[in-house]
Formats: C-alpha cells, sequence, structure tokens
C-alpha cells in the first residue's frame, strides 16, 4: 500500500536544484538559502516542512531520488529555520517500510533540536493504543499527524573559534567519567543558573576541581539529544545516563541553562561549544560516550521519529527473509546498520562534526562491538572500523572502544585495530577479584588465588592487547578501570554484597549480579543501617579495624594499584572521595540524589580526595610509574636488573609455582627507571590478613623513599604532598635502605621510589 501526500490543506512548494547534486547530506545555509539533502531510497517523494514562529507549517517538495538521495535549494532561509521531513512512500512493514506521510521526521543531520518528543499514539507510524502497543498485526498505517508532538531540527552555524585542542599524550593521559548534570548539580562555587549545564562544568569552580585532582580528560556520559523510551516515561522515570539517542548531531537541550534553552538551537550549541573551548583553556580534553549502536527508535513496534520513518531497512539490521525481523544484539529492540554504506557515512559524518567544529578530543564507543559487526559477526577489518582508525581528522582522536555488545560473539576484547584503545573488563574483574572478593573469602577462611592475574593487569594486560591488528598499540591500548557508571560505585563495592536497585521499579531484577564485591561485614552505608561509624568488622582476624576504616583502606588499594598500573586510567566521578549510589548498580533512570553528586564531604573524604590527587601527580612526574612499552623482563641498554621483575617478601625472585600460591599474595614489582631516565619504582603488595615481614630486592642498590602507603590516612600522615612536587620528594619522607626488611601491614599498598636515578657506568 503506498501514500503521496500527507495533508492536502497545507500548500507544497516545489524546489530548485542545487548544481551540482550534494554530497553532504543534511541541511546548510548556502547563498541565499539553504542546500537539503536526506536519504530515503524507497520513498516516492519526500517534502521538507519548514516551521514559522507561529508554528505554521510550509512544504517544500525535493528532488530526486538521485542514488537515494532527496535533494534541493530552498531560497529565503537560512540559521534559526526550524524543520522537519515527511515521506511519502509504500506501507509494508512485513518488508521493513515505514512510510506515513502524516508523520513529521528530524533530519538524521540537524545540528540544532528544539522541542521534546510527546511520546503519545501520533508519533507512531502505526495505529496503536493509549498503552501504545499496536492495535493490531499486521499493523496498520496511523492516520494521526505527530507534528504537534515532535521536537524541530533547527538550522545552525559555528559562530567563534575554539581554544586549540590540548592533545594530552596517551601516557600522561588520565580519564574521569561523569555526567554534565550530575557533576555541578550540586557544586558549591557554581551559580544556582549554571548548575548541571554545559556552562557550569565551565565555570571556573569546577575547572579549578578538576585541575586539582590532576585529570587530563573529561569523559562525559553521552551528550547527543536523547528521548526516554516508553516504559521509563510510564513508571515517572527518565533515561538519566541517555543512551537512547534521538540526534547524532545535536547536543542535549536539557544540559544547557535556562538562558541558553531560551534563545534557541543556536546558543545551546555555543554552550556547548564555550564548554570545550573552556575547558581546552584549562588543558582539559573533552571525551564524549557516544551511541551508534542504536537509537530511541526501539524495535519496528516503536516510534517513527527519524530514521525509521526516511529509511528503516537501510538504518536498522533487519532478518533477510520476509517478513522482516529486527535484530537486536544493543539489547534495546534496534540495531543500527553499519553494513550500509550510507550509514557507515552518517557515523562518521556525525564524528567528523564533533570533532571538527564541536572541537571534542574523543570518543568513547558504546558496546563498540556492533561498529564491527557484518551480518556474519564481528571483524576488526570492519569498514567502519578502518575508516575512523585512517581518517585525518578521528585518527589523531582519542577512539575508545567498549568492546562488547550482547549479540553472539559479541565479546572482544583485545580485538580492535591501532589506533583504537579498550576498556578492558580484564582488569575490573581482577582488581576487585584480588582486593575484595578474595580478601572477603580469605576473612571467611577459604583458599583463594595468588598474585597471577593481578601481576598480569599491572604490567598492562600484554596478553590481550598484543595481537592481530591491534598490536604495537602498547599498554596504552588498556582503559583501566575497576568503576564506571554502570555498575557500584567505588565506596558501594566496598559496602554492598548485593545490589539494592528497587529504585528502579524493577523489583531488583535489572543490574549486574557480578559484582565482585564485600561490604567489610555490614550491608549498606553506616549512617543508613543504624550501625556506628566506630563499630568494628565481624572478623575476628580484622577485629582491630573499624568497618570504615577498612572500606576506606580497601578503596585505597585499589586506587593506588590503578595508578601505577601500565595502561590508561578512568576514574569514576565522585570515586576519589567515596561516592554512593546507595546499592544502586544500574542507576540509568536515576535523576535525582541516588545519581547527582553529594559535594558535602566528611573530612575523611577530603582526606581521600588528597590521597587519589597526589598518586594522579606522582604517575604525571615518574614515567616508571605509566609506561608506555610492554616489559621485556630483560635488562634494557646498560642496565644492571630487568625492566620489570617479581619478588617475594622475602626478596627472592618470584618463582614459578609462586604465581597461583595464595601465600605469595604479599608480593613486590621493581620496575628500573633507567628507559625513561627515571628513578625506580618499587610497590610492594600485601593482600594477605596478617602484617608481614618484606625484605626489599637488591635492585641497583639504591635507597629507598616512601611516596605513598595506602596505610596512610591521607598523603600527609606519611609526610609527602605537602609541597605538591612528587618529582622533588621532600627530604622528610621516609627513607629505606637497600635490602633492608620492612614492616608492611594487612591489606595494603606501598609505593617506593629511589633516592636518586640509576647510572650505568661506561
Amino acid at each position: 500500500m503506498s501514500e503521496r501526500s500527507g495533508s492536502s490543506r497545507v500548500p507544497t512548494v516545489r524546489v530548485t536544484a542545487p548544481n551540482p547534486v550534494p554530497t553532504r547530506l543534511g541541511v546548510y545555509p548556502s547563498g541565499d538559502g539553504l542546500d537539503v539533502a536526506v536519504v530515503a531510497r524507497e520513498a516516492h517523494g519526500v517534502d521538507m516542512c519548514i516551521f514559522d514562529q507561529a508554528g505554521a507549517e510550509t512544504r517544500f517538495s525535493l528532488l530526486g531520488p538521485h542514488a537515494g538521495v532527496w535533494h534541493g535549494h530552498i531560497p529565503g532561509f537560512g540559521p534559526g529555520t526550524r524543520y522537519g521531513f515527511r515521506a511519502h512512500g509504500p506501507w509494508d512493514p512485513d518488508g521493513g517500510l515505514f512510510f506515513n506521510s502524516h508523520k513529521l521526521l528530524l533530519d538524521p543531520y540537524g545540528r540544532g533540536l528544539e522541542g521534546v518528543v510527546d511520546l503519545r499514539p501520533a508519533v507512531y507510524a502505526h495505529c496503536v493504543d493509549e498503552e501504545l502497543y499496536p492495535l493490531e498485526y499486521p499493523m496498520r498505517r496511523s492516520p494521526l499527524d505527530s507534528a504537534p508532538h515532535m521536537p524541530r531540527s533547527v538550522v545552525v552555524d559555528p559562530s567563534f573559534p575554539i581554544a586549540p585542542n590540548p592533545r594530552t599524550p596517551w601516557e600522561t593521559t588520565v580519564i574521569y567519567e561523569i555526567h554534565v548534570k550530575g557533576f555541578t548539580k550540586n557544586m558549591p562555587g557554581v551559580p544556582p543558573q549554571l548548575r548541571g549545564t554545559y556552562a557550569g562544568l565551565a565555570h571556573p569552580a569546577s575547572v579549578s576541581y578538576l585541575k586539582d585532582l590532576g585529570i587530563t580528560a573529561v569523559e562525559l556520559l553521552p551528550v547527543h539529544a536523547k528521548c526516554d523510551e516508553p516504559f521509563l516515561t510510564e513508571r515517572g522515570l527518565t533515561n538519566y545516563w541517555g543512551y537512547s539517542t534521538l540526534s547524532f548531531f545535536a547536543p542535549e537541550p536539557s544540559y544547557a541553562t535556562a538562558d541558553s534553552r531560551a534563545r534557541g538551537a543556536q546558543a545551546i550549541v555555543d554552550e556547548f561549544r564555550g564548554m570545550v573551548s573552556l575547558l581546552h583553556q584549562a588543558g582539559i580534553e573533552v571525551i564524549l560516550d557516544v551511541v551508534y549502536n542504536h537509537t530511541c527508535e526501539g524495535g519496528d513496534a516503536g516510534p517513527s521519529l527519524s530514521w525509521r520513518g526516511l529509511d528503516s531497512d537501510m538504518y536498522y539490521r533487519h532478518t533477510s527473509t520476509r517478513p522482516v525481523q529486527t535484530i537486536d544484539v544493543t539489547g534495546t529492540g534496534n540495531t543500527v546498520n553499519v553494513d550500509h554504506p550510507k550509514t557507515i557515512q552518517m557515523v562518521l559524518d556525525s564524528l567528523r562534526y564533533w570533532a571538527r567544529d564541536m572541537g571534542v578530543d574523543g570518543f568513547r564507543f558504546d558496546l563498540a562491538a556492533t561498529l564491527g559487526r557484518f551480518a556474519t559477526g564481528f571483524s576488526p577489518m570492519h569498514p567502519l572500523l578502518i575508516a575512523m582508525a585512517t581518517d585525518d581528522v578521528l585518527a589523531h582522536a582519542k577512539l575508545i572502544a567498549e568492546p562488547w555488545d550482547v549479540g553472539p560473539g559479541g565479546w572482544q576484547t583485545g580485538n580492535f585495530p591501532v589506533p583504537f584503545s579498550e576498556w578492558n573488563d580484564h582488569y575490573r574483574g581482577a582488581l576487585r577479584n584480588f582486593w575484595l572478593a578474595d580478601v572477603r573469602a580469605q576473612a571467611s577462611g577459604h583458599v583463594v588465588s595468588g598474585p597471577n592475574d593481578l601481576a598480569t593487569r599491572l604490567s598492562g594486560s600484554q596478553d590481550v592487547f598484543e595481537h592481530g591488528l591491534g598490536r604495537l598499540r602498547g599498554p596504552r591500548a588498556s582503559v583501566n578501570f575497576v568503576t564506571a557508571h554502570d555498575g557500584f560505585t567505588l565506596a558501594d563495592l566496598s559496602a554492598y554484597d548485593h545490589k539494592h536497585n528497587t529504585a528502579n521499579l524493577e523489583n531488583n531484577r535489572d543490574g549486574s549480579n557480578d559484582n565482585r564485591s564485600w561490604n567489610h561485614g555490614v550491608e549498606g552505608t553506616l549512617a543508613s543501617n543504624g550501625t556506628p561509624p566506630n563499630a568494628l568488622t565481624p572478623y575476628a582476624i580484622l577485629s582491630d579495624m573499624t568497618i570504615a576504616d577498612l572500606r576506606a583502606r580497601s578503596q585505597r588499594n585499589i586506587l593506588a594499584t590503578m595508578f601505577v598500573s601500565s595502561g590508561t586510567p578512568m576514574l569514576l566521578g565522585g570515586d576519589e572521595f567515596g561516592r554512593t549510589q546507595y546499592g544502586n548498580n544500574n542507576a540509568y533512570c536515576q535523576d535525582d540524589p541516588i545519581s547527582w553528586i553529594d559535594w558535602d564531604l566528611a573530612e575523611g573524604q577530603q582526606a581521600q580526595i588528597d590521597a587519589v590527587s597526589w598518586l594522579i601527580a606522582l604517575r604525571k612526574a615518574h614515567p616508571v610509574l605509566r609506561p608506555d612499552r610492554f616489559a621485556t623482563g630483560q635488562p634494557f641498554g646498560g642496565d644492571t636488573i630487568p625492566d620489570l621483575s617479581w619478588y617475594t617478601a622475602q626478596g627472592t625472585p618470584m618463582p614459578d609455582y609462586g604465581w597461583t600460591d595464595s601465600r605469595h599474595r604479599t608480593f613486590q614489582m621493581l620496575r628500573s627507571g633507567l628507559k625513561w631516565g627515571d628513578r625506580d619504582a618499587l610497590i610492594i603488595i600485601n593482600a594477605n590478613l596478617d602484617d608481614a615481614e618484606v625484605t626489599l630486592p637488591a635492585g641497583h642498590d639504591l635507597d629507598w623513599l616512601i611516596a605513598y602507603s595506602t596505610v596512610w590516612d591521607s598523603p600527609a600522615q606519611g609526610g609527602v604532598g605537602s609541597s605538591r612536587n612528587p618529582g622533588e620528594l621532600s627530604l622528610e619522607v621516609e627513607h629505606v635502605t637497600p635490602r633492608s626488611t620492612l614492616t608492611v601491614e594487612a591489606l595494603s599498598v606501598s609505593i617506593l621510589l629511589s633516592d636518586v636515578s640509576f647510572r650505568p657506568e661506561n
């Protein structure tokens, strides 16, 4: 069944043809008007619908299709024009065609957005009931006009230059994952009208905090314009995280200030670009979490907002037999079809726009395995991945893959090509196991594993990343993280054995059950469950420590391990002071204090900030703590010791059997600094429940300085950190002679640096 006209009461104007036929898709100012190009291969006609300030609609009938592209030049319009499309064509849901000219469709390339989707029956291409479920099968075309319930695409133009990209090298990069709104929603020093906005993130109070902490890049949860899923709106919830993309080009309007929203889409774009520019001036990069694997339109029974109404079978992956069905490897109802050149072009054009015109420095790709899928499965040689890797603009950006999805063969950690880095789930699991799950098991009298897995992660996960098309990236290929937006915060890892997601209204069924956490004897935060803050741990062997102190120690152990590991560290915003989500490990729909950072900090929280900033400063000052090449286990140049070596508590080389022996959970890692012209680094880890006598290895036979210990509540307790210059450790720092024996407390990490750098004799 086909159709050609939406409403005969709205006049339609025939447009002129630009010369030549445009290859650039979207709507752009050009000469005396706008050049327009949109893909709708099977359509019988496409109208561009322009709305005046009063909301009156004028339709312009586009020319085409030329190779599936409808196009035209519309004189008399420019930046600020509010518009959408209506596509005429066959109604054949079983064939993947959902043309319905009663539906106003957003421009897939629209760079500005005004308004929000009003999830009513009218925004569905098919007839639905009041609960938005199809009235019948096969689905019947809806006669309702969606324009009153749809936002508008808006023509915008960059209006000022952005400060140059900092271009921070990978080896000195420290990533800080935050939500634009949640980070500053309650931040002191940020004016109330700027809190929770792009401008608020760029405010001096926010920038000063980021600089003092020492991070080099903020990784922002999705800022592409979004639309809440129907099942959330039914429950009065919202998609707070934003993994429900409505536009791959327009910034989310709700994160702009009220003033910018009142002035329109151009002001929203300018506020975002201004944020990027101010962060660049402070030396901070901006990395965007981007969602090109699916859209907010859901399965074929979802709303028709943009892509579905223009070319559903091109933009979404479907089965090849009739009746077609959507293929869902993302768990959201649809999968973007990156088998098609025009869909690949859309993703690349979007990335180039954000990098070139909006100034961002990199991208973290949600469910990135989907972006490398052919119909037959994942390949690191997928044209989209190779195009990103070789593009003149994108190859210089930081490209980070979340290397999995929920489809067949969906786990692809280590299989992405140069120049991608990847979230390392091996690392996350190893640190959680070693410092939490294993220690809980020990405290309950069980035998646990040795240090093998942790040592592999400390040294850069060479087993995962040194193969295939990803070879030669070195340790920076591994984005080392223990927590992220998805899952427990660091504080909750140490306070909850089980998820507590009842606020999500899914009967606690959502969220991962594989948390590898340890509540240290009492479930929940100490204040909320009535346990006094000085309550002692119920584990007899640790009974001299309070639950609060032991939890803080566990957090410091994880943080210290992360910042001395080879690879790129990523810190979840708020973990530097123990932010809690009250046990919710899937707070995607919590736009409330569960997700917003609480800046009312206790003394102990400030001490943890001091510890993290000191660890980051140490890492920055000493390349030996952040090796940019995998270790060989052999001496470098004229060195007398290997570049990396491992020792027992007795100061002897780690025996082969020791790696799987829990008695060797007290061990030492020695890195020679010769390769980097730096001091040597000795990391002493005691992950057993008793204090240990540790004899230092011979090394270069140099004195050692204790640069940090997780036994300290703050760096000041150990006499470090006051100068804020880890490159010149103060004389008050404790000195330790070579080959001496130290008493190392149970469950602790110590970072020692040689007092001078080793210089080989000529």
